[in-house]
């Protein structure tokens, strides 16, 4: 018998997940009474759009979070085959594998049920983008993994090996060409958000990118470029708030909605005048990443200033950390020592400023809050919003084709102009004024290769992509291996940099070839405090451990190296 819902991790789950094999829950159909309706068929592929099946990276594994005086088992080098997120992606990325491996199996049952040849194609095209999508998503974390195309038996299911990289590619590849070339450009204002021609383009894109094959990623970004059909959202700081949904910016997302219980809970990441608890904070590393307005680091700019960090930066850091003195959930913030009290700007009157340590404990550690996207809404419904889950936008897709070609050393106008729609568009003018905005002209492949990864850093903070980013450039390493820093306890900071007129930096951090901000002499000077120590060793982490699990029941897969 096949099953239409084969909960596997891929061997082990197999086990626990059903104790008697012949047994289909009430709620479940087997593969041999299920698919014999449209209806039928349309439920299994909208189960492969469920939340829990496209989680993100967590930009608390990099140097642009911060978690009080916490690390994570990446960031702490802790991590190993037990963490539940290492188990966790590989289980919720075979299971719609299998599920969708299932439907394809069955689609010649849609055809005699007289289902429509191009409603068939593109059920089995969406089966394809799902498999491609989560394979993608295995490969780039664990290296070579096991392959599933079809039903398995069970002494399969526990003695199946890994599949070499090269191998797994060309079935990704092959998947997500099987994709392109049955999906939809569009569907109907009113037909259910899912899966795209463009969507699969600018996925096999990014999966080309993080394997390093700029070929394919150029060509698959170029291809969702001249769709027609993606722009970038007029103002970026609006483009990311709950009230805009299903912009043309969003190539792919997954809709959330407060009503239905799919949203995300959010508390740990507002300031604690709003009621939130400040704990999930962007890093100095992120701040000191913004380049000033005249396109220069910090530490190359005449217009950067440490003791206002927020002047004459690149409008994308104050979108994206709330600047000091600035409007923010209904308060002016303000973490200085001496910031006793605060004006709520919803009633006009001044209150005990709960956003500076001298009150609160444990206010944001490092005098930084969260901007982007951030508005009164999230206050709402218990702290949870429903703002679209990205899974990949237009403005990431123009930055790969950039970065693509910049690798091939194929710099032509079309790599800045691609650059320079994103930069102009967070200066709110068009690329062609150029002397309103920062414009990149550099044509050089290293000078120019730093900007793009500068301009990801700025555009993408706080989206999940940082980590990869990390990961595929090989500077892990560097920027995980140095401390995560704060503000000093209140009485030193009173003594140490505030009465000397040194808030907020009492000197401009420098900042080396990879865009990574050095702290260590304001720490040794006494202005700042180690909040912790990141790790990160190389010599394993560049790719994750299997789930032990897996390693346990089946003698064929072997472990990552170092683990």
């Amino acid at each position: 018998m096949k099953y239409n819902k084969l909960f596997v991790l891929l061997g082990l789950a197999i086990a626990i997940s059903c104790t008697d094999l012949n047994i289909n829950p009430l709620s479940e159909g087997s593969s041999e009474s299920w698919y014999s309706s449209e209806a039928e068929i349309e439920m299994s592929v909208m189960e492969l759009y469920r939340n829990v099946f496209w989680p993100q990276d967590d930009d608390e594994w990099t140097d642009d979070y911060t978690n009080r005086d916490l690390s994570t088992p990446v960031t702490g080098a802790t991590i190993n085959g037990e963490w539940g997120t290492v188990t966790s992606l590989w289980t919720n990325s075979y299971k719609p594998i299998v599920r969708a491996n299932t439907l394809l199996e069955n689609m010649d049952k849609a055809l005699n049920v007289g289902i429509s040849q191009s409603a068939v194609d593109q059920y089995s095209a969406e089966a394809y983008f799902i498999r491609a999508a989560k394979y993608a998503d295995l490969i780039s974390h664990f290296g070579e993994v096991p392959y599933v195309s079809g039903t398995i038996s069970m002494d399969e299911a526990f003695s199946i090996g890994r599949m070499g990289k090269s191998e797994l590619i060309a079935n990704v590849y092959q998947d997500f060409d099987a994709a392109i070339a049955k999906l939809p450009v569009s569907y109907a204002a009113s037909a259910p958000k899912r899966v795209t021609k463009g969507a699969a383009m600018a996925l096999k894109a990014r999966f080309a990118l993080y394997m390093g094959d700029w070929a394919v990623a150029a060509q698959m970004a170029k291809s969702c470029m001249d769709l027609g059909v993606y722009k970038l959202y007029p103002d970026f700081a609006e483009y990311f708030l709950p009230s805009v949904k299903n912009a043309e910016e969003s190539v792919f997302l997954l809709p959330r909605s407060i009503s239905l219980g799919v949203q995300r809970e959010v508390r740990g990441f507002l300031p604690r005048n709003a009621g939130g608890w400040a704990q999930h904070d962007p890093s100095w590393d992120l701040l000191c990443a913004f380049l000033c307005t005249d396109g220069k680091p910090i530490d190359e700019s005449p217009l950067f200033d440490p003791g206002e960090p927020f002047k004459n930066r690149d409008p994308r850091c104050t979108a994206t950390i709330t600047a000091f003195g600035s409007e923010h959930m209904g308060f002016i913030y303000d973490p200085s020592p001496y910031a006793e009290n605060v004006l709520n700007t919803s009633t006009g009157n001044m209150q005990i400023n709960n956003d500076s340590r001298v009150n609160a404990q444990y206010a944001s550690f490092n005098g930084l809050v969260w901007k982007k996207g951030i508005d009164a809404s999230w206050t709402d419904n218990g702290f949870n919003i429903d703002r679209d889950k990205i899974i990949i936008r237009f403005a990431d897709v123009l930055l790969m084709y950039a970065e693509a070609k910049t690798e091939l050393d194929q710099i032509d106008q079309s790599v800045l102009d691609a650059i320079n729609q994103v930069r102009a568009r967070a200066y709110g003018v068009s690329p062609e004024e150029t002397d309103k905005y920062p414009a990149v002209t550099e044509t050089g492949q290293s000078i120019l290769r730093k900007i793009i990864r500068i301009e990801r850093r700025m555009e993408l903070a706080w989206e999940g992509l940082r980590y990869m980013d990390l990961i595929r450039w090989k500077i892990a390493e560097k920027a995980l291996n140095r401390g995560s820093y704060g503000m000093l306890d209140v009485a030193e900071l009173k003594t140490n940099v505030y009465d000397k007129g040194l808030w907020f930096f009492a000197e401009t951090p420098q900042i080396d070839e990879d865009g990574l901000a050095d702290f260590a002499p304001l720490y040794q000077a006494g202005y700042a405090k180690l909040l912790t120590n990141r790790l990160f060793d190389a010599s394993r982490q560049y790719l994750w451990p299997i789930p032990s699990k897996e390693i346990i029941i089946n003698s064929n897969i072997q472990q990552n190296p170092g683990y």
